[in-house]
């Protein structure tokens, strides 16, 4: 069982980021939920214990449409995480959000078609209609923008925004042409294909959440060549010191708050 197995907070990392140096005398364990097991990383860092969560798996085989994000995310609950830090690789609709950025998201549009959304589903508990006004929450957001904004002092070339709207597609294949124009009249700003129904569940389970996405290409028809899974990777390593850099920061601010 879990009950031994406790955390403060967690990151959840996306694409190019399976497994983190984040965490010192970390562990490996596999957490117990309703809806099938867990593994994670659990370590220390600023005095406080950090589960790590790699949302594709350590190996990077599970695709965005078949993750079962309700046993990641009660995973995270049933070990008493509290804040949760999720990165995510995404192409960008806005010429002013360009390869490298990151971007802090305020805002979601949901064109995701057979996730599972949410943890009620009726029963004993009723009909359950959960207020997602700001999906994102915005203690943890204001925890990441003071973070990077640390980290710009030593590194002035990061470029972040604070606000942006992801747009979540079902995945594996990458969007049409069409569809960006579509996503782009609709206020998307970035496109991605995991922070529905994460961020979701997460709120259902009352944890505090954000998401932090780093631009690794436009999408298609912005982009002046074909889309790839490489060119993800490649660009995501491209940045993983800067993005390392602000996960720590961020972490260090959240333990002292």
């Amino acid at each position: 069982m879990n009950s031994n197995i406790k955390a403060d907070f967690a990151l959840i990392g996306g694409t190019g980021l399976s497994d983190s140096n984040l965490i010192s005398n970390s562990e490996n364990f596999l957490i117990e939920t309703q809806y099938g097991n867990v593994p994670v990383k659990i370590g220390e860092f600023a005095g406080k214990k950090i589960c790590f969560l790699a949302r594709h798996g350590s190996d990077h085989s599970v695709p965005p449409h078949l993750i079962n994000y309700r046993a990641n995310i009660m995973a995270l609950k049933n070990i008493g995480v509290t804040h949760v830090i999720a990165t995510a690789a995404v192409g960008s609709l806005n010429e002013k959000m360009g390869p490298n950025h990151f971007v802090i998201s305020d805002q979601f549009l949901d064109f995701t078609k057979s996730r599972v959304t949410t943890f009620h589903e009726g029963g004993p508990e009723g009909v359950v209609h959960l207020d997602v006004t700001e999906p994102y929450n915005r203690e943890v957001r204001e925890f990441l923008i003071k973070g990077i904004l640390e980290v710009k002092k030593e590194k002035p070339e990061v470029v972040f925004h604070e606000t942006g709207t992801y747009v979540t597609c079902e995945g594996p294949r990458f969007e049409t042409p069409a569809e960006i124009r579509m996503f782009k009249m609709l206020g998307g700003d970035l496109v991605g294909m995991t922070s529905v129904p994460e961020c979701i569940l997460a709120k259902e389970a009352e944890l505090k959440y954000a998401n932090i996405s780093y631009v690794t290409n436009f999408a298609a028809g912005i982009s002046k060549h074909n889309l790839s899974h490489q060119e993800v990777l490649d660009a995501t390593a491209d940045n993983f010191d800067n993005l390392q850099s602000i996960i720590f920061k961020t972490f260090e601010i959240m333990a002292k708050a």
